[in-house]
């Protein structure tokens, strides 16, 4: 087992991370920007460097600062939470090079499975189900055209080195195909410096399923079940669950072998996620994420298992201990991402929070890593925590859900607690009945009924 770990990392992220290490009997060393001086996480490890200014370049992103840090402290491992780094295979490969652990996988997968186009390609000779598309980026109009054309309108414009909706257009005939083409393509560029794209059939009314997986690098490999994050605000995922209200059970049977056996076969090694276009009754892969996911804790909350750990012993070398026939999945688990934001027109609120009272009781969570007199700063996401509610089935989830959010107060910064309490009297969302784009129209009508 390790004997110091760094979260190269902040907020609720790094406070998770903080807390298994603990648990484990692991000395932690938290780094932080300037801004960060009085986060939480920063308070209870056990040693802390700053790293930098604000700017996420000079700091949280800054592999030599970390690496220094990682050296001064005799840090023999590194977690990454996720976003900064946590996808980044040249860290992963530079910690390698000074015989510090990354935990996370080997950066040949993480690389693998950072280019859209190569994971498609793989996860294809996996037994994984894909889009109907291209068999790989895109060069030109012409050939766009083509496959445009053999694949049927509407098509998906993607970036292969995209995320967050960037690099990405949809066009619904032969007549926007041209514009959309050109632009995902300068918009790819402009973002990931990569100007490569691909073309996927669009589906008119998804869902957002994903698959939890474990690894061990040694052949092991299990799958979690499934997280619904169909409700998504420009891409960005604000409220999930698991399970799925639009699986049965031989369904998120049948998806999680297919991914625990693509794990194994891969030599996969850590958490990672399969993420799920489901349309239909039908399954169509849209990405892995080789690292742990912002709603982790809805899949913790229903197995009973802490994910965080069990990436920190497989990285230690352990080989995994879970076995398929030992999960079994109880009850059900929201999560809601509370944000600093105006819940009408989602401006970003960060300012000094003046009074915080998170709720309580059987079944709640808040993972958070802010407290009274605590500012948010301008600089970063604008995340305030997550709450996360688990009941025996799901009317009782939404109900203890409806409770726990009357109870949340977070004074000195508006948020979208209002949004969410408002969401819970939606029968969509009450039936389970929504799809990726449900929020969308939803936040679109109710702003044209408030300029009406």
């Amino acid at each position: 087992m390790f004997d110091k770990v760094l979260i190269a990392n902040r907020g609720e992220i790094a406070l998770r991370v903080l807390r298994a290490c603990k648990e484990l009997g692991i000395s932690t060393v938290a780094v932080h920007s300037t801004a960060d001086a009085d986060a939480m996480h920063v308070r209870l490890a056990d040693e802390s460097v700053c790293i930098g200014p604000p700017r996420a370049a000079d700091s949280y992103l800054n592999i030599p600062t970390i690496l220094a840090a990682c050296e001064i402290t005799g840090a023999d491992a590194v977690h990454p939470g996720y976003g900064f780094l946590a996808e980044n295979a040249r860290f992963a490969e530079i910690l390698e090079a000074h015989d510090i652990a990354f935990i996370g996988p080997s950066a040949e997968h993480i690389t693998m499975m950072g280019d859209k186009i190569i994971a498609k390609e793989t996860v294809k000779t996996l037994g994984i189900p894909v889009v109907p598309g291209s068999d790989g980026s895109v060069a030109n109009g012409i050939e766009a055209r083509k496959i445009a054309d053999s694949i049927g309108y509407p098509v998906l414009i993607k970036a292969s080195a995209g995320g967050g909706g960037r690099g990405m257009k949809v066009a619904g005939s032969a007549a926007e195909l041209d514009e959309a083409f050109t632009t995902a393509r300068a918009e790819a560029r402009a973002a990931f410096g990569n100007d490569s794209v691909y073309i996927e059939k669009y589906l008119g009314s998804p869902r957002h399923i994903e698959v939890q997986v474990l690894g061990d690098g040694k052949g092991n490999g299990v799958h979690l079940y499934e997280r619904d994050c169909s409700l998504q605000r420009r891409h960005q995922k604000v409220f999930e669950e698991a399970l799925s209200p639009a699986l049965n059970d031989a369904q998120r049977r049948e998806i999680g072998e297919t991914c625990a056996k693509a794990v194994q076969d891969l030599g996969y090694s850590g958490a990672g996620t399969v993420e799920f276009l489901y349309e239909n009754g039908a399954f169509y892969f849209i990405e892995m994420n080789t690292r742990i996911q912002v709603e982790h804790p809805v899949t913790e909350a229903i197995t009973g298992i802490d994910l965080i750990n069990e990436q920190i012993k497989v990285a230690a070398g352990a080989e995994l201990s879970l076995r398929q026939e030992d999960i079994v999945p109880s009850g059900h688990a929201i999560e809601c991402r509370i944000n600093a934001e105006n819940p009408e027109t989602f401006r970003p609120s960060p300012g000094t929070i003046t009074y915080f009272h998170p709720p309580g009781g059987l079944g709640v969570r808040v993972d958070s890593g802010v407290y009274q007199g605590y500012t948010i700063p301008p600089y970063y996401d604008s995340l305030v925590g997550k709450l996360i509610v688990h009941g025996k089935n799901r009317n009782e989830c939404l109900m203890r859900l409806k409770r726990a959010l009357g109870e949340f107060v977070v004074g000195g910064i508006e948020s979208t607690i209002p949004l969410f309490r408002r969401l819970l009297e939606e029968p969509d969302i009450v039936n389970g009945t929504y799809d990726i784009r449900w929020l969308e129209r939803y936040l679109d009508r109710n702003a044209h009924d408030a300029a009406a």
